[in-house]
Parts: C-alpha cells; structure tokens; sequence
C-alpha cells in the first residue's frame, strides 16, 4: 500500500522514469503502412511481374522446364490479357513496387464455360497479409461475372501451402489435366464451380 501511495505521488510530480523500449515499440507499432492498391495489369508491369514468379520457382524448387518459369508469355502478361477480353489479370502495388498478382484466362482447350486461375504468385514479404486472399478473389468473382462456371487450376507439391489454400476454397482434385497450357510439368490439377 505504501509503495502504490509513492508511485502516485511520483507520477504526479512527473518524476515516473519513461521506459524507451515501450515507447520506442509505440511509436514502430504506430506506423501506418503504405496503401496497398489493387488494380488491373499495366504495361510497365511486366518486368516485375516476371521477376516475381521466377524468384518464387527458386525459392521453392519448383520445375523450370515446361512450367510457367520457362514459359516465354511469362514476360508479356499484359499483351496476354489485353489481347483475350475473356479474361483479367490483376496486380497488387504498395508504393510503385508490385506485390504480387492473380488472373483468370480462356486457356485453349478448357470447356467454354472454364476458366484458368493463372499466374498466382505473391512476392515473399507480401505474404500472410490476406493479400493474396484479396487477389484470388476478385479473379473468381470477375470471372463469375464474365460468365464462367469453372475455374481451373495447375499447380505443383512445392506449393503446398496455395494448394491448400485452393482445396480450403473449394477446389477439389482431377485426375489429369484439362485443356493446353503447355505447362505439362505441373502434377497438380484442381477444378472448381463458381
């Protein structure tokens, strides 16, 4: 009792010694980060882009040949999309720098009704910020709206945690692939109705 009495009595007379720790953790705690935007793909895109999905194929030990690594539309995603007005591609930005991206695309040989989720990658330090959640979402309900009723997706064991993630979104697995994407590398191959 004696002592809270003296700790008052020291806060009043401002003589409480600051802990610079805590407020140095207020202050890093307080910062608030730049808007992340979301938006469809540009031209001067692509460069990043490119860069983006490679890293993560060696980051993860993913197939190079016969994959999306080694695929030479890789390079000219906007081309790809603004050429297919069935399809989008969509780019998160936080401060002129790209995040990450997702799309959807009439890839040849796919049903007329489905569509494929391509090119879904988020650079390492934009992960666990829901905003590939974000992403992947709006690919599935604009492609809803463009009038697809599937979606379909190839992927790799390598990336286990977005095959979860497809399953947990209600993808579940075909036994072989569907349409031509030239990607005949990949093992994984999903399917969903929107």
């Amino acid at each position: 009792m004696r002592e809270l009495k003296a700790q008052r009595k020291r806060v009043q007379k401002d003589r409480f010694p600051q802990n610079k720790k805590r407020s140095q953790n207020a202050l890093t705690q307080t910062k608030i980060p730049e808007a992340i935007i979301i938006r469809p793909i540009q031209k001067k895109d692509n460069g990043q882009l490119a860069s983006i999905i490679r890293a993560i194929f060696e980051e993860f030990g993913a197939p190079k040949e016969n994959s999306v690594y080694s695929d030479k539309a890789t390079d000219f995603r906007f081309e790809t999309f603004s050429e297919n007005k069935k399809s989008e591609y969509f780019v998160a930005e936080q401060n002129g720098k790209i995040l990450g991206g997702c799309g959807y695309f009439p890839t040849e040989g796919l049903p007329a009704d489905c569509a494929e989720i391509v090119k879904f990658y988020l650079c390492p330090d934009s992960r666990g910020m829901k905003i590939g959640t974000k992403l992947f979402s709006l690919a599935e309900e604009c492609a809803r709206l463009a009038g697809y009723k599937k979606l379909y997706i190839e992927s790799f064991p390598q990336f286990s945690s977005a095959v979860s993630m497809y399953k947990k979104n209600g993808f579940t697995e075909l036994s072989s692939r569907l349409g031509n994407s030239g990607h005949t590398a990949t093992t994984i191959h999903l399917i969903k109705e929107i």
